[in-house]
């Protein structure tokens, strides 16, 4: 454990990735020692300016590797788990990666004595009809069972300059005439910022969330699939039609996507089964104080953010008129 003359050590899983690093970066800033446990240290060095010298170390680890689980806590105060998949490839799956390791970084967690918080997602279900939405269910009741006083975060969709959700339309908006509306474009989200997402984690290092408590994180709107699309297009500047495309169609294209290897498909099955349910913090969570509200961190709203990165799909980019252009 730590010295009397030295920060906290905090384990970070996936510190590499679009969430992990702005969690790297809050906890730095609050003084935390930082080890941020990843399948390639090589590829973490973007990290090291986050912090000051030697304050973030990168190491190996492996979910379904035990061992580099157990090596990457040892000694650590606290253990952040943010790795998650949207798809499945390879040796990837849901159940590996979502389920089996988060129940490793759990039981890594209570040997070494450490606090947890475990980032999961809102629809978190062990009997969903999703199996992205089960394996994340199935998890929080692992982590749960394995440390009752673990700290468990549920994100709605997360934008920020790196995120998989606006900017995967926005490049869709620069090459194609129309864009899909699954099921209609009514599922409805609630964007949340990935720097408000960190706030939360370094909360939670810092004592300042309850144990065994689920937070259920979502921005100040509610936005339907098509309100999303909208959004995008009025920043890029893009004139494109969208176009209503039926459950049973787009479960068809889901399915021939995930059936290319190593290879992101635009949509998978899975994707078309989450999106028959809305994404967006629930009344008892609301009730409860379990939302970004109720710990006190100020939602950031979509048309705070979104403009200064979605820009670079515009025509001529950020030097682009104010009129829509293509």
């Amino acid at each position: 454990m730590t010295s009397l003359t030295q920060p906290k050590l905090v384990t970070v899983f996936g510190g590499s990735g679009f969430v992990g690093r702005y969690i790297v970066r809050a906890l730095a800033r609050r003084g935390y020692r930082v080890r941020v446990a990843v399948r390639r240290p090589d590829l973490a060095v973007h990290l090291q300016p986050l912090g000051g010298v030697g304050q973030i170390v990168a190491v190996q680890a492996n979910l379904r590797n035990r061992a580099s689980v157990d090596r990457a806590v040892m000694g650590a105060d606290h253990v952040v788990n943010c790795v998650g998949i949207l798809f499945e490839s390879g040796r990837n799956t849901f159940e590996s990666v979502q389920e089996f390791g988060a129940r490793a970084v759990a039981e890594a967690a209570r040997a070494s004595g450490a606090g947890l918080t475990h980032i999961s997602a809102i629809g978190a279900d062990p009997d969903s009809a999703s199996v992205y939405a089960s394996s994340k269910g199935r998890a929080e009741a692992a982590v749960f069972k394995i440390l009752p006083d673990a700290v468990i975060l549920r994100p709605s969709i997360i934008f920020g300059p790196e995120d998989g959700f606006f900017n995967k339309f926005a490049e869709m908006a620069r090459f194609f005439p129309a864009l899909p509306l699954v099921g209609g474009g009514r599922t409805r989200f609630q964007p949340v910022y990935v720097g408000d997402v960190a706030e939360a984690v370094a909360r939670s290092v810092d004592g300042r969330l309850k144990g065994g408590v689920i937070y259920e994180l979502g921005g100040p709107r509610v936005m339907s699939f098509r309100e999303c699309l909208e959004e995008i297009l009025e920043i890029t500047q893009r004139k494109r039609s969208l176009v209503p495309l039926p459950w049973s169609l787009a479960s068809l294209i889901g399915t021939i996507g995930g059936l290319i290897p190593f290879v992101e498909p635009p949509l998978t099955a899975d994707q078309v089964v989450l999106l028959k349910t809305d994404n967006v913090v629930s009344d008892k969570a609301e009730g409860e104080g379990r939302t970004l509200a109720g710990i006190g961190i100020p939602q950031t709203t979509v048309e705070a953010i979104l403009p200064s990165y979605l820009t670079r799909y515009r025509v001529h980019g950020q030097y682009s008129g104010t009129g829509r252009e293509a």
